[in-house]
Order: C-alpha cells, then sequence, then structure tokens
C-alpha cells in the first residue's frame, strides 16, 4: 500500500515515487545436509508476528504479539487489522498468540486463537474462537471456550500452541506464569497441557474427570513453558516442547494424566547458576525424549511431510530465539537420533514453523519489523 501526505504536487509526486512497492528480494541459497535450500521473504512489516494458519485458499493468518490479526496474501501483500479481536495484555510474552482454523472451517469459517487475556489479577491465557469474515476483515460471534485461572501479574510464560486432535478435540499448551512453585499444583491452570471439545467442553475420556483436587480439563502436567506443539503425521499422538530456565529445554509426548517433571526434576539450573529441584529423575515423573543444554529457547515447530526432500519426511523442524536458528531433529520410531541446525547466518528469532499447502517451510521472526519467510528446496533438488 503507498502511504504519502499530499503537501504539493512536486513532494507528493517524490514521496509517491520513493515509496512504491520495491521488487522482493532474490532468494538466499543455503546447504543443508541432504539439500541446497532457498529462503525467501514472502511478507515483511509485521510487529511481533507469533502464529501462522493457512486458509483453504492459500492466503495466511498471522497474529501480531501487540494484539492484530492480519491477512497476508500468497504474493505478501498484508492487509489491515481484522476487528472483533479481543483485548489482550500486550506485555513481555502476552498479547495475541496462535492461530487455527476449526476443524469445520469449511462449513463455518470458525478460527481458534489463543491470547494473554487481562483480568481481575492481572493476566491468564485464554483461547477463544470466532467466524471470521474475510469480506469485512472482521471476526463475528466471538467466544471464550477456555481462561487460565487465576490470572496473576507478569508478562511471562503463557505457553499458547492450539493443536486439534483427529477426533475434534482441542489440544491448548499452557505456562507456568512464572510461578514455578505453583506448577505441580492440580487444582488451578499451571504449566498443563489442556484438552477441551471445541465448544469448551470437557471431554469425558480426560485423565482427571471425576477425580477430586484434579481439574478435569488437563491432559498432562509438569511442562514448564510449551510454545511448540504438533501431531506426530503416523501416530497422531501431540508432541511438544517446552523452555527450561537455564538449560534443559525439553521436548516431550504428553501422555494422558502424566507429570512431566517441572520444577521438581529438570535439566537446567536456575538464571545466575545455581540448582533447585530434585535432580534430573524421580520416580512417578516422566523423561523428556530429547532436551538442549545449553537452552536455545524453542518456538514453534512441525513434522515435514512434504515429499520436497524426501530425506526429511518425517522430521521435526523446530525454531530458536535465544541461538536465532531453525532445527531439524531426525525423528526414526518416537525417537530423535540426529539433530541439524540451519539458517544461522540469518541471525533471526524464529518463532513459528509450519509446513505450508504447498510442501515449503513457512517461518515467522519474532522482530518489531518481522518477516514471513518461506524454506524450499533450490529447483535443481526438486
Amino acid at each position: 500500500m503507498i502511504r504519502f501526505m499530499l503537501v504539493g504536487t512536486a513532494t507528493a509526486a517524490l514521496v509517491a515515487a520513493v515509496t512504491l512497492p520495491q521488487p522482493a528480494p532474490a532468494a538466499q541459497s543455503f546447504e543443508s545436509e541432504q539439500a541446497t535450500l532457498e529462503l525467501e521473504t514472502v511478507a515483511d512489516g509485521l510487529e511481533h508476528p507469533w502464529g501462522l494458519a493457512f486458509l483453504p485458499d492459500g492466503r495466511m493468518l498471522v497474529t501480531e504479539r501487540p494484539g492484530r490479526l492480519r491477512v497476508v496474501d500468497r504474493d505478501g501483500g498484508v492487509s489491515e487489522p481484522v476487528s472483533g479481536v479481543p483485548e489482550v495484555y500486550a506485555s513481555g510474552q502476552g498479547g495475541l498468540l496462535d492461530v487455527i482454523l476449526g476443524p469445520d472451517h469449511a462449513e463455518t469459517k470458525r478460527i481458534y486463537f489463543s491470547y494473554a487475556e487481562p483480568g481481575e489479577g492481572g493476566a491468564g491465557t485464554a483461547v477463544a474462537r470466532a467466524r471470521l469474515d474475510l469480506d469485512a476483515l472482521a471476526l463475528r460471534d466471538v467466544e471464550v471456550i477456555f481462561r487460565q485461572q487465576p490470572k496473576t501479574r507478569g508478562g511471562r510464560h503463557f505457553g499458547s500452541r492450539l493443536v486439534f486432535k483427529p477426533d475434534g478435540t482441542l489440544f491448548i499448551t499452557i505456562g507456568d506464569r512464572a510461578e514455578r512453585e505453583r506448577a505441580q499444583n492440580l487444582t488451578i491452570n499451571r504449566a498443563q497441557v489442556i484438552r477441551i471439545r471445541p465448544d469448551g467442553g470437557i471431554p469425558r475420556d480426560n485423565p482427571f474427570v471425576g477425580v477430586e483436587g484434579r481439574l478435569p480439563e488437563v491432559w498432562s502436567y509438569g511442562h514448564r513453558n510449551a510454545q511448540g506443539a504438533a501431531l506426530h503425521p503416523d501416530s497422531q499422538k501431540l508432541w511438544i516442547h517446552e523452555h527450561a530456565a537455564q538449560g534443559g529445554d525439553e521436548v516431550n509426548i504428553p501422555e494422558a494424566g502424566k507429570n512431566y517433571g517441572w520444577p521438581t526434576i529438570h535439566y537446567g539450573e536456575d538464571y545466575g547458576g545455581g540448582q533447585f529441584g530434585e535432580g534430573t529423575k524421580k520416580a512417578g515423573f516422566e523423561q523428556p525424549i530429547y532436551y538442549w543444554d545449553p537452552s536455545i529457547a524453542p518456538s514453534g515447530m512441525d513434522f515435514y511431510t512434504s515429499d520436497k526432500v524426501p530425506a526429511w519426511t518425517g522430521d521435526l523442524f523446530v525454531g530458536a530465539l535465544a541461538f536465532r536458528m531453525l532445527v531439524r531433529l531426525d525423528v526414526e520410531q518416537g525417537r530423535i537420533i540426529h539433530e541439524e541446525r540451519l539458517l544461522e547466518d540469518v541471525d533471526e528469532r524464529i518463532r513459528a514453523v509450519d509446513q505450508g499447502p504447498d510442501g515449503s517451510l513457512y517461518l515467522l521472526t519474532d522482530a518489531p519489523d518481522g518477516r514471513v519467510l518461506r524454506l524450499t528446496p533450490a529447483p535443481k533438488e526438486w
């Protein structure tokens, strides 16, 4: 979009001339273990983009953490903000976060999104659903279906990835809100994977339904701050990764009713050094299938199912904030057997990773002038 102020014919012409859209920068080329890759910018000018979802026509929904939802065209055009987004707590890690299409989107146009919701006591992760009116760029019939309780002060550890299971139930990751002393308390919402129905109801087969002193929406717990979640393409099991403190970021496969340790057991230490908890292993607590030490600060993840790079099929791709890279994890029979680090020279905080309908990997960069990036094998590899 061309924007200028009319301050005289000559000046207006000059401003218009210098603000015309410029050709997209040429794709950058990178070598990986299996292919030569090309990385190109699809769209830019996004303020701390966080979540990404593909619409049936190939356009994308992108959230911006300050509280805006935008539509990105296939050619990179960025819409004005979609109206109807609820008020968000845009502070620290809080704001408008993940977005996904509903399983019935084709019929209902419903989308689901997570955000830091302000309220009594501070803020907490909330999930809402709404009908997306693309013609009017508006959300209709907004309905909150989950609220993290109690709310608390501060802008840390909202978790917030959303994943639908094939049975139509919704997984939500929520962080400990930087209250590790409450992370094992199952009478409140802290450090958990939540499972609900699309209308916010509780599935009858959730592990703590009818159990005194346990919230029925909890699927698993002891997860410090999970900002990546995806279903394994074969097993259809949920995989997540979660931020540790200083060292010990984890990859887990959360199972119903199980405890993944935080903060009782973990593989890191406190910020600035110093141990806490009871070591790395203890009876009754699950072990991660993989961990990083030092911490890479993982965010966003997706399994690769495209045939564009056949050697990647079934592998897991993870964005990294602290180490500013993309990680490929070689997954074989439910185990991670190898790690490859990609795009380190790009030097961008990778917030989201999603495979697009074209089989390419799409990345969001977490920056005041954030970008949507597309990663594909170079043409000679196709």
